[in-house]
């Protein structure tokens, strides 16, 4: 097994976890309880952490991952319809529902 990922935001570790399953690749988790016993452990020591069950696994979960982070900087787009501007994550736009032109 290898360390894949690790945060102190649980949220952020849950949400890699489940982009990385549904690639197909099998991880675990662990420090999953380990909160309680900070004081007696160090704060980074407790973060929750994604290991990767199969080591050859590893670079596929990586590549998810950053294809993922890459996705999440997608530049904008304006509508064809009313020119407003609109996330790159919206397939239709926000004030008129035209669909997104795809080139």
């Amino acid at each position: 097994m290898k360390l894949l990922y690790t945060n102190e935001n649980r949220l952020l570790v849950s949400n890699v976890k489940n982009i990385v399953e549904c690639a197909g690749v099998e991880v675990t988790l662990r420090n999953e309880f380990s909160g309680g016993g900070v004081g007696e452990l160090s704060t980074i020591d407790s973060w929750l952490e994604l290991w990767v069950v199969s080591d050859e696994d590893y670079e596929k979960a990586n590549d998810v991952i950053a294809s993922s982070i890459n996705a999440d900087n997608a530049q904008g787009w304006f509508c064809s319809g009313c020119a407003e501007k609109n996330d790159a994550s919206f397939d239709f736009c926000w004030n008129c529902q035209t669909e997104k032109n795809v080139d």
